[in-house]
């Protein structure tokens, strides 16, 4: 008796074994890590930041307990009497201005980062090729595009704010340090500094400008990036460039350029410097952040250049 026919029927009706399904986030997961491992500026550049900070900090420390020191034996001497200035920062006030210089460098650092890997990181890809082998793989155009998005508005800032508060905590120990045997209260300094406050305010910041406020920013460098033939930063530039020259001359007017300086200085920052002072910690309050127009049609504006720029690498071959 031939079985062959009835094996072959049961094997046609058996169901077919299929590839395990990977989910969406564990893809954009790998993604990002990829961006990681290929970009290590993202990381090294705001340690470097740091790291320069610190050495400056260390170098005024230094200086700071000399000037002490010498003022001490003026005092004596009844010709001088010192003064701790509001830079010092074995003092409250002036270890807080240091955080917020501290804060600038890294935060900017790290602004500077992002812009230069949008830039990069489609460009790149078609300059040496490797979009033949990315492409093979089972990664969406929109999650590729995605995940390059992340770098910017997400682990930058995230990175930024664990450097920056790494930073703040070595200086309040140096701080610290530098007051042993003058008699100071060094518990007083650790309670009477707000560390935990200004790293909660740093983190707010840092997600709701750097990230939120930016992404049209990011999403313009990412057009760019995927569509310039060649120099994408030179690409990036002129369109806004010849917007800003063209109303000029017809209009006389500086709208497009007072709405750029207002969308890289974030909200309140095209105003004068004194009221810049007063008014940019209440544009950040949550109610007055996410109800600014400005906010929601930049996120508009930044999907839009998104879709294009998906759609674009879609088509797009090795240059």
């Amino acid at each position: 008796m031939n079985t062959e026919p009835n094996a072959m029927n049961e094997s046609a009706i058996q169901p077919q074994a299929t590839a395990p399904s990977v989910s969406v986030w564990r893809v954009m997961y790998w993604s990002i890590r990829r961006e990681l491992w290929e970009n290590r500026s993202i990381y090294i550049a705001p340690l470097t930041a740091a790291a320069v900070f610190l050495i400056g900090f260390a170098i005024h420390l230094i200086m700071v307990r000399t000037r002490a020191a010498a003022s001490h034996i003026d005092l004596h001497l009844n010709t001088s009497h010192f003064d701790p200035s509001h830079m010092d920062p074995s003092q409250p006030q002036g270890l807080l201005s240091h955080y917020e210089l501290s804060a600038s460098l890294i935060m900017g650092t790290a602004f500077i980062v992002g812009i230069f890997y949008s830039l990069e990181a489609l460009y790149g890809e078609r300059r040496d090729r490797s979009i033949l082998f990315w492409k093979s793989l089972p990664v969406s155009d929109l999650t590729t595009v995605l995940s390059k998005l992340a770098i910017p508005i997400v682990i930058l800032p995230l990175v930024g704010f664990v450097v920056t508060v790494a930073t703040h905590f070595i200086m309040l120990a140096m701080s610290s340090v530098m007051l042993l045997g003058s008699g100071a209260n060094i518990a007083a300094l650790w309670t009477e500094v707000p560390f935990f406050h200004v790293s909660l305010v740093l983190f707010y910041h840092l997600l709701t400008v750097h990230g939120l406020y930016y992404a049209p920013i990011y999403g313009w460098l990412l057009l760019v990036s995927v569509w310039a033939p060649r120099a994408p930063f030179i690409s990036a530039l002129l369109p806004p460039f010849a917007i800003c020259a063209v109303e000029k001359t017809a209009f006389n007017s500086t709208y497009f350029l007072t709405l750029l300086e207002e969308r890289l200085m974030g909200p309140g920052g095209s105003m004068s410097q004194h009221d810049q002072a007063q008014d940019f910690a209440a544009a950040l309050i949550p109610h007055h952040f996410f109800s600014n127009p400005g906010l929601w049609i930049g996120l508009v504006v930044a999907a839009a250049f998104l879709a294009i720029a998906v759609r674009l690498r879609r088509d797009r071959g090795p240059i």
